[in-house]
Parts: C-alpha cells; sequence; structure tokens
C-alpha cells in the first residue's frame, strides 16, 4: 500500500485580494495609459519616431534592405515586425509602413516604395503581398551609428531578439517629418518643416544658447508639408505658437497656371482662354486633404447651387496636381470665387500644432512635455551630444582592445626567435610567454594564433605605423570627451555636412510651403454670389410656396390644390431674403433663390423651416437692410423690431415677440422711414393714435400696452405720417380708400382707451 499523501486542490478563492474597486481600476487604468503614452502614441524627442515606425526601420534594416539592394515584399517586413518585435495586428502595421513610403504624407519618406501605396485622390494601397519595399538614404542617416555603442538595445517582448531604444542618426527627424497622435488624456500635432531651417536654428542655438526665440524665427520659418500649400497667418501668430508649443495654422492650397502668359495671371492661377473667358487653376492642396474630396465638396456646392458664381471643376491631374475652375461668366472676380472656396471648401484648413513629445529626463525616463521651439531644440542638441560622447567612448575601447593586441605583436616581432623557440619546445607555450615578455591573455593567445605569412619584417612596420595611428586617434578622443566646446564644434561640423544634402537647391530639401500672410479678405456674401432675377412669390392657405420666373401680376389667377387658395403673394428678387411670421410670434428666413419653381403647386413650408403644428403663417415679407417692423399681439402690447433683428440663420427661426395667456400675434406692419405717429383700433372699436416715438425698439420681448380695454383686445394696428391724415379702406367692390386729416382728437398718450373712429371706419376694425 503506497504511503503517498495527497495535497488537497489550493481553494482559487484563497487568491482573491480584498481591494476597493475604484483603486483597483485607476491602478490598472493607470497601467494601461502609460503604456499607451510611451509606448504607442507619442513621438521620442530623440528619433521622432513611434515604437512601431522605429521597429519597422530597424526589422527593414536587419533584412539589408538598403536602398543599393533590391526590394523585398512588404509581407516579408510586416511579418518579421508583428513577429519579431510588435506583437499587434498585420494591418495595423501595413499602414504605418505605407504612411512611411507616402510622399505626400511624409516630408521626407523613410521607406522607398514599389508598387500602389496610395495616391492623394484618398485611394488605399494595395495589399502587402502585391508592393515591396527599401529603406531610403534619409532612414540609412537616421540610423547611422547604431554599431557604434550610441545607443541602449533593450530585449524584445519575448527576449528572443533585441531592438534599440532609439535611433541615434543625426537627422532630425521629429521635426523634419513631424508627428501626429492620440494617447490617453494628451496627444501630439507636429507638422513636419525644413531640414535646412532646422538645421540653422539648432547651429545658432549651438553658438548662442541664450538667443532668443525672434532670432530662432527668422531662421525657422514655419512649416513646410509634404504637399506645398500656403500658411496665411501673420509671423506674430506663428512665433507664438512656437514659443509656447501650441497654436495651428490656417493652411490654404495655392492657385499657380505656370502656362498663363502673363507673370501675374501666373501667380494669381488664372488662364485666359480669348473672348474675355478664364478659368482658375488649383497646383496644390492643403496637407492631409484627399484631392477626391475636395472636388466632390467643390462639384457639391455647385449642385446644390451654394456657389452660383461657379459653373464647373476639373481633375486634370496626372503626376502633379490641377484642378480646374470654370467661372459661371467671365465677370466674376476671381479673388471673390476664391475665397469663397476658402470658407466652403477644405481648399482652406488647419493645421494644429502641439510640440508634446517623450523626454529623456535622467531619473525619470521618458516624460511627456509640451516644449517651445527653443526647449525642444536644446533638448534635441543635448541628446545628440550624448550620441557624440558614447560614440567617442565606444571608439576609444574599441581602440584600446586594438592597442593591446597591437603591443603585443610587436614584443613578438622583436623577440621573434625566442617566440618561435618557446612554441617549438615547451608543451605550454603560452604561460611561459606570459611571464618572460610580461603578456597578457589576449596578446599570448593573439601571438599564438598569428599565421606564419605574418611574420615578414613589412608587417613589423605595419604593426608600428597601425599603433602610432591609433594613438593619435585615441588623444583625439581623449581630448574630445574632455572639451564641451570641441564637442559643440564637432557637432557643427556633422550638421554642416547633413545640411548640404538637404539644401534649398536640391530636389528634396527645396522648401515647398509658402510662409505669407493672406491679404484682406474680400468681403462678400452668398448673396453676392446669387444670380439676381425677379421672382413673384406665392404662399397657399395650406402652406405650399413657390416661386414664379419675373414679377407677373399679383392678381394673376395660380393653380392650388383641392381645397386651397391664395395667403400672401409678393414681388421679390433671387437675391432678397423672405421674412415669415407665424401666429405663435417666431419669424423664420428663407431665401429666394432656393423656393421652388411654379411649374407644380410648390412644396409645404414646413419642409423648410421647423414650424410649430399649432401655429400658421400670418405675415409674409420681403427683408430690407434698415427696415422696421410694428409688431402687435391681440392683447394690445407691441414694440418696434429692425428687420435685420429677425433674420434667422437656422429652420428653427428666431422667437421674436412673446406671447402669453393664449394670445396671438395679431399685426405685423412695415414702418415706413418717414411714419411719425400709431393708430391702433380695439375689438370694441375704438380708437387711439400717439406718436411712435413712444414705442420701443426691441429684439425680442412682449412690448408695451398700446391701448386700454375693458372687453377684447386689438383689432389692427398700423403706422402714418400724421400731417397726411389717416386712411383706411372703405370696402365695396370699388376699393375705395378715404383719408381722415382731422385726427387730432383721437391723438392721445400710449395706452389710452381711446374713442369712437370717425364716421365711415370699416366695421371690421381694420385698415385694409
Amino acid at each position: 500500500m503506497s504511503d503517498t499523501v495527497t495535497t488537497p486542490p489550493e481553494d482559487p478563492f484563497d487568491a482573491i485580494v480584498d481591494a476597493p474597486f475604484d483603486a483597483a481600476l485607476s491602478e490598472r487604468y493607470l497601467v494601461y495609459a502609460l503604456s499607451t503614452i510611451t509606448a504607442r502614441s507619442l513621438p521620442d524627442l530623440r528619433d521622432g519616431l513611434k515604437p512601431v515606425h522605429r521597429r519597422l526601420l530597424w526589422a527593414m534594416r536587419q533584412l539589408k534592405l538598403d536602398p543599393s539592394s533590391a526590394f523585398k515584399k512588404s509581407a516579408r517586413v510586416v511579418g518579421d515586425v508583428i513577429g519579431k518585435y510588435h506583437p499587434h495586428g498585420d494591418a495595423s502595421v501595413y499602414d504605418a509602413m505605407v504612411r512611411l513610403a507616402q510622399d505626400f504624407a511624409l516630408r521626407y519618406p523613410l521607406v522607398e516604395g514599389q508598387g500602389n501605396f496610395g495616391n492623394v485622390d484618398g485611394d488605399n494601397a494595395a495589399a502587402y503581398r502585391y508592393t515591396e519595399a527599401r529603406l531610403t538614404k534619409t532612414a540609412l542617416a537616421l540610423m547611422a551609428g547604431l554599431d557604434e555603442g550610441t545607443v541602449d538595445f533593450l530585449p524584445t517582448y519575448n527576449g528572443e531578439e533585441v531592438e534599440p531604444e532609439i535611433f541615434p542618426g543625426l537627422f532630425p527627424n521629429l521635426l523634419a517629418n513631424g508627428s501626429s497622435g492620440i494617447a490617453v488624456g494628451m496627444a501630439t500635432s507636429i507638422p513636419s518643416h525644413n531640414v535646412a531651417e532646422v538645421i540653422d536654428a539648432t547651429l545658432e542655438l549651438i553658438d548662442n544658447p541664450h538667443v532668443e526665440h525672434a532670432r530662432l524665427m527668422e531662421l525657422f520659418h514655419g512649416p513646410d508639408f509634404a504637399t506645398g500649400g500656403q500658411v496665411v497667418d501673420s509671423a506674430a501668430s506663428i512665433a507664438e505658437a512656437y514659443r509656447t508649443g501650441r497654436g495651428s495654422f490656417r493652411l490654404r492650397g495655392k492657385f499657380h497656371a505656370p502656362e498663363a502668359k502673363d507673370a501675374d495671371d501666373i501667380a494669381a492661377g488664372i488662364e485666359r482662354l480669348g473672348g474675355g473667358q478664364w478659368q482658375l487653376v488649383i497646383s496644390e492642396i492643403p496637407y492631409q486633404v484627399p484631392k477626391g474630396k475636395l472636388i466632390e465638396q467643390i462639384a457639391a456646392l455647385i449642385g446644390d447651387r451654394k456657389l452660383p458664381i461657379l459653373e464647373d471643376v476639373r481633375d486634370e491631374s496626372d503626376t502633379a496636381i490641377r484642378i480646374v475652375l470654370t467661372p459661371k461668366s467671365r465677370n466674376v472676380d476671381p479673388e471673390l470665387l476664391k475665397e469663397s472656396l476658402f470658407k466652403l471648401t477644405d481648399l482652406e484648413t488647419r493645421f494644429s500644432l502641439n510640440l508634446n513629445v517623450l523626454d529623456a529626463q535622467p531619473g525619470l525616463g521618458r516624460t511627456p512635455m509640451v516644449m517651445g521651439l527653443k526647449e525642444l531644440l536644446g533638448s534635441w542638441t543635448a541628446a545628440q551630444i550624448d550620441i557624440l560622447q558614447r560614440r567617442a567612448q565606444h571608439r576609444l575601447d574599441k581602440i584600446a582592445s586594438r592597442l593591446e593586441l597591437v603591443r603585443g605583436y610587436i614584443i613578438a616581432f622583436l623577440n621573434l626567435d625566442r617566440v618561435i623557440e618557446i612554441i617549438r619546445t615547451e608543451d605550454e607555450p603560452k604561460p611561459l610567454m606570459m611571464a618572460e615578455f610580461d603578456l597578457t591573455d589576449r596578446q599570448a593567445e593573439a601571438i599564438l594564433n598569428m599565421r606564419l605569412r605574418s611574420l615578414r619584417k613589412l608587417e613589423e612596420m605595419e604593426l608600428r605605423k597601425e599603433q602610432d595611428t591609433l594613438l593619435a586617434e585615441e588623444a583625439e578622443l581623449q581630448a574630445l570627451l574632455e572639451s564641451p566646446a570641441k564637442q559643440r564644434t564637432r557637432l557643427k561640423r556633422d550638421l554642416k555636412a547633413l545640411r548640404k544634402e538637404y539644401a534649398e537647391d536640391t530636389a528634396l530639401g527645396a522648401r515647398r510651403t509658402l510662409i505669407a500672410e493672406a491679404a484682406p479678405a474680400v468681403e462678400f456674401s452668398m448673396d453676392a454670389m446669387i444670380e439676381k432675377a425677379p421672382v413673384t412669390v406665392i404662399l397657399s392657405q395650406k402652406g405650399w410656396i413657390r416661386a414664379a420666373s419675373g414679377h407677373v401680376p399679383l392678381d394673376q389667377e395660380f393653380k392650388y390644390k383641392e381645397g386651397d387658395s391664395l395667403a400672401f403673394i409678393l414681388h421679390a428678387q433671387t437675391t432678397d431674403k423672405l421674412l415669415l411670421a407665424a401666429s405663435d410670434g417666431r419669424f423664420y428666413t428663407l431665401g429666394c433663390d432656393k423656393l421652388p419653381g411654379a411649374r407644380g403647386f410648390g412644396e409645404p413650408v414646413r419642409t423648410m423651416v421647423d414650424l410649430e403644428s399649432e401655429a400658421a403663417i400670418t405675415a409674409m415679407m420681403v427683408h430690407r437692410p434698415g427696415g422696421r417692423l410694428l409688431l402687435a399681439s391681440s392683447h394690445g402690447k407691441g414694440f418696434v423690431a429692425a428687420m435685420d433683428d429677425l433674420l434667422a440663420e437656422t429652420r428653427k427661426g428666431r422667437q421674436v415677440v412673446n406671447l402669453k395667456d393664449g394670445a396671438a400675434l395679431r399685426v405685423i406692419r412695415e414702418i415706413a422711414p418717414t411714419h411719425d405717429h400709431v393708430a391702433c383700433v380695439g375689438d370694441n372699436r375704438k380708437l387711439v393714435v400717439f406718436n411712435l416715438e413712444e414705442l420701443p425698439v426691441m429684439a425680442r420681448g412682449q412690448g408695451v400696452q398700446l391701448q386700454r380695454y375693458r372687453d377684447g383686445g386689438l383689432s389692427d394696428a398700423i403706422t402714418f405720417v400724421l400731417g397726411d391724415g389717416l386712411s383706411w379702406q372703405m370696402g365695396g367692390s370699388g376699393e375705395r380708400t378715404r383719408t381722415e386729416t382731422e385726427i387730432r382728437m383721437w391723438k392721445v398718450a400710449r395706452g389710452a382707451a381711446g374713442r369712437m373712429p370717425p364716421q365711415g371706419f370699416p366695421k371690421s376694425g381694420r385698415f385694409d
């Protein structure tokens, strides 16, 4: 029988730790947040790369995909990256690789692609099994020095490989190519810049650490986007953004017509077609705006009649962008067309600046910080000095190792016969050689491993020459490490050499984005872009609205739906705004150019404005700039309103008259500029006249009491010129009008009860 003791299974509930839920959640979320910030979303200040981009370039380097070698399938690169270094989805890794190869996304591409890597129209790249890639010279410059002890290497996620912490190259990738990303609680947005300008500002900072920000901005002008365009902000606002590390830039596309004959037309993007006709040419579009989307926006404006001064848009692009705009007529102002496109499309965008990067702080690791330009360049320069020191120390260690062997070889040559004798006669020559010639273990081992062909006299001379060379280099490096001034001089020399490769006269280094403050915008409104034409607006009793072309007679018969009839009709222009007053005191605005035609019955006005179900349209009029209206409720309260204050920007309209206790908007009358008095008549047929100045001008409210009533309320009100007398319609088939000039006996202060009107006043209690 076995004596084995069986241990009871461990209770899983024994591993449960009681902890407050909020503490446990915050601890775990903090770990996630730090991982997102440091290992995914924010670039490192030193090489300007996020981990996925760094691992992509490192994997390509391991595959020996330098610019002089053959391309390899992108699938091979992506497979190595996700298998060895970056255990994430292949789609996200390939997308990152595609961006590194797109010359319209990256100012200085780090990957050279072969195949379909997408285009500026917004089309996606082909699948990674179809495309091929290799590194660019810029990527090699960014990785220069990896084999020279300049950076630390870290184990990969599974411990099977190593990868560099950063890239040590002198190429200023953070500012040159920019970066963007959203982390947890923070984000970064850095545009690309011109390498030559970045180096110029850095050299100035090295020479003068106390340089003023204004001096840096004389050398460092601002963003330089891959797709060109124009930054139209003032120099002061651009400088302030870089001083604080936060801001934004207004970026516009550029109009340029190289085929035009006149220099001014070339700069303005105008091509003359003969007969006074012309067209505009867009040659550059804002960064990150797909060309196809921009053309769709412009075409939609034409289709929706929101840009009536534009006739057509055509895409005539090949390798260069060429978007052609045809105006409605040759009389259109080109600057007006440009300004309207800037305001209504993505031909003008905003690019934010948020210089939030990971800075390596001693003892704190990589810390996210928002830096100004001077601080950022200073930190990057300090990082490059550190890399320079590490490279020098690494080379010194290599020199010391080689000098040890060279000295041993020289000792062997000086005592060649004795060395040969020891090797031939001794079973263990190594200890004896070390003792007799004072050699180290490495020196003795190296002598024993020498080839016979090296034992020639010429070899001794070469060894002494190599020793002298190494000693001179060692002294130079030692002096470099001991002198910060020499380190700065060496860094400046290397930066100047790099600048020559990206100078302004090179294809890659020439500035693409123009930095020039925009001229004052051409003042325009949408009305200015509407072709002016006369229309007759008809609104039916059931709320169907339409506009007939031309000013037809107002008494003309129109067809209506069964059971419907005319409510309001007036003459207007397509450039006019139509004001609709509802019984609930709300005013709505419609553009006469957007009204349906009169071929049919029109469209319900409720499809154009958000009219309350219980409300009805009580008045319709044309908005006249500077005009005034008399507004009054059925309870006898009213005020004067400026027409300009009644315009509404949305379908919801604007509440103007506040109505209480079941009151309705009863009076909406336009006030002529010469009118000076108000006449009110109540349901009790009593008339009161008072001075117009007694009414307040309001944008919204109930108003003041116009007339006092014992029973009923206000029937009608009108404004007139007291000297001309008060007029009203007599009624009957003749539509006679009577004017009462002796009206002073009814003139009292506002709010009076009034007295019975003159004989012949309509029984309807209305003035018309």
